[in-house]
C-alpha cells in the first residue's frame, strides 16, 4: 500500500504525517486521503478534483503529475510551494 507523507500545516490538519491508502494514481490516492481525513478536504484537491496549484507532489522522490501511477510501497510526499520576492 502506498504511503502519503504530509508536511507543514497539512500534517497537523490530517492528524499525522503518514497515511497508508489505496489508489492507482496520485489523484486517486489524494482523493482517498481527503475521504479518510475530512479535515484536509479542499486543502489538497480543488472543487474539480485536481491537485491545488500551491502543492507539489513527489512519488519516490520524483515530481509527479495527477495521473502518475503509484505502486505498493511508494512514498508520496505532498509539499506546499514556497514563494517569495525581494
Amino acid at each position: 500500500m502506498p504511503v502519503v507523507r504530509l508536511h507543514g500545516p497539512l500534517r497537523k490538519l490530517a492528524g499525522g504525517g503518514e497515511h497508508r491508502l489505496d489508489g492507482a494514481t496520485v489523484v486517486d490516492l489524494l482523493g482517498a486521503l481527503e475521504r479518510a481525513r475530512p479535515a484536509v478536504a479542499g486543502w489538497i484537491l480543488d472543487e474539480r478534483g485536481h491537485v491545488r496549484r500551491h502543492l507539489n507532489v513527489f512519488v519516490a522522490g520524483d515530481y509527479a503529475e495527477e495521473d502518475t501511477p503509484v505502486a505498493d510501497g511508494d512514498r508520496v510526499d505532498v509539499l506546499q510551494s514556497i514563494s517569495g520576492g525581494d
